[in-house]
């Protein structure tokens, strides 16, 4: 695949300019990391040679300098809020976080319990950790939060939180999602490091809208539909431009609440060491695209599988009409349509001549490979051996997996486990694979070409099973399906 970012440079740049800002202030600075920090996907898919743990490594060149707090809200936890990519709750990912970083020897201080108001569930979440060797501490909900600034900047509001006690200069503020409270933790610590006679600073670390880009231009537009949901806006930042006569993209929170935050700058310290929510910003990434017509195409491609995914999403009842239309609109500022997606056309094309469900991926070469729904395989099944053998110059008429080892397969599902469909999903088809791989070569062989398939672009003709949707996650494959079912019943 091309690409068009370039990650060592990125590396560089990204690390020596947080250095450069911990040295403005007194040797302490908060920096708000958004974003997924070392699985950054998004990031590795609309700026092509961005690698996903990138920001973990930029932190690891930091390491000896740096400490991790991990923030979560206490309503969250309550509502056992779920990261949508992993499937797991936000209470969960704090301890998988965690285990991630002090396996790459990252020193993470403590776990923060913000918007706390003696929810049960935080209470048992903090007992956990505490149990566990943890530092644990709570910061709790401010009426007014974030406008009534007097009760906000006093002992009656961040004078209540607990002081995070921290060892080293750079204080990385990380969450399991948005909306965890990473900002009111920073500036929290701000008003209490004041009041020890030391001036922190605070800086945000987010990757888009990338704010040396055009508004309009495609990476920071795949930004607005990754963020359809939370309703992100991208503008032209107003204090930048006021400030220094230069247009910079920010996105409409950060505009609509610098003001406030302004404000509490100037009441903390006296005077606010930004003129505009741009300065807050450490972010290096727009520095390090080489080809931008690579990273437009990529960020093109992007919107469309948003803009699937949301409409599988709205059908399955999972998801809003607005968003759907949101990703409409923004499809069109890309100028891009469903059908510059080659596999998703493709099996437009076939859907006209096949009943049955039917899937197409398109390989990282650009060459389109399909599959058919058969009485042994499901599309998607049928498409991962399909591709598999293409991969490995195996003869189509050539059997993976021998049918007569297929139907026993079945009979279990049926007979025995419940399932109502005979036919294997992506997982069953891999597992009997690799049972053939024990005794044929050319299965083995097929086998060996899984890790071809990272990147690959798959599109089906109806919504999959969770199994299969999983399957290809796991797989590194990027999945679109039709926004229907294979069927009109009410429960799938």
């Amino acid at each position: 695949m091309k690409k068009g970012f370039d990650n060592d440079k990125y590396l560089s740049l990204q690390s020596e300019h947080i250095r450069e800002r911990i040295g403005h202030f007194d040797n302490k600075l908060y920096l708000e990391f958004g974003g997924k920090l070392f699985d950054d996907f998004h990031a590795s898919r609309v700026l092509p040679g961005f690698e996903p743990d990138s920001k973990l490594r930029m932190l690891l060149q930091l390491k000896d300098q740096a400490e991790i707090v991990i923030v979560i809200s206490a309503s969250d936890i309550d509502k056992n809020k779920i990261r949508g990519d992993l499937g797991i709750t936000y209470d969960m990912d704090v301890l998988r976080l965690m285990d991630i970083f002090q396996e790459k020897d990252l020193f993470v201080g403590s776990v923060v319990i913000t918007q706390y108001a003696g929810q049960a569930s935080a209470d048992q979440f903090m007992m956990r950790l505490q149990k566990a060797g943890i530092t644990v501490y709570r910061h709790y909900l401010i009426e007014g939060y974030p406008t009534n600034i007097p009760l906000i900047v006093s002992e009656q509001g961040y004078g209540r939180n607990d002081y995070i006690e921290t060892s080293r200069p750079l204080v990385v503020i990380t969450a399991p999602g948005p909306g965890s409270g990473k900002m009111a933790t920073c500036l929290s610590q701000l008003y209490h490091e004041h009041k020890r006679g030391i001036r922190a600073g605070y800086a945000k670390f987010e990757t888009f809208p990338i704010w040396n880009l055009p508004l309009k231009h495609p990476v920071n537009l795949a930004y607005e539909a990754a963020t359809a949901d939370l309703n992100d806006i991208n503008m032209i930042d107003p204090f930048h431009l006021e400030a220094y006569q230069k247009t910079t993209v920010n996105y409409n929170r950060d505009v609509e609440i610098f003001p406030v935050l302004n404000a509490m700058f100037e009441k903390i310290y006296g005077e606010s060491p930004y003129k505009s929510p741009t300065d807050m910003g450490v972010n290096m990434a727009g520095n390090c695209i080489f080809d931008d017509e690579v990273c437009q195409e990529a960020s093109r491609q992007e919107i469309i599988r948003r803009y699937y995914t949301a409409a599988a999403d709205h059908v399955s009842g999972m998801g809003s009409a607005d968003i759907v239309y949101k990703l409409q609109l923004l499809l069109e500022q890309a100028k891009v349509s469903v059908s510059d997606r080659p596999a998703a056309k493709k099996v437009h094309d076939m859907a006209e001549q096949y009943p049955l469900p039917v899937a197409a991926m398109e390989l990282p070469d650009g060459s389109l490979i399909t599959g058919k729904t058969s009485p042994l395989l499901g599309a998607c099944a049928a498409l991962l051996l399909n591709a598999l053998k293409v991969l490995a110059d195996i003869d189509d008429d050539r059997h993976l997996i021998s049918p007569d080892a297929i139907r026993p397969i079945q009979n279990l599902k049926t007979s025995y486990l419940g399932s109502r469909n005979p036919r294997l999903h992506t997982d069953e088809v891999l597992i009997a694979l690799s049972t053939s791989a024990q005794r044929d070569s050319l299965a083995q062989k097929a086998l060996s070409m899984l890790s071809i398939l990272q990147g690959a672009q798959v599109h089906a003709s109806v919504i999959l099973s969770d199994v299969d949707v999983k399957t290809m996650k796991k797989l590194g494959i990027l999945l679109t399906t039709e926004p229907r079912y294979e069927n009109h019943k009410l429960y799938h």
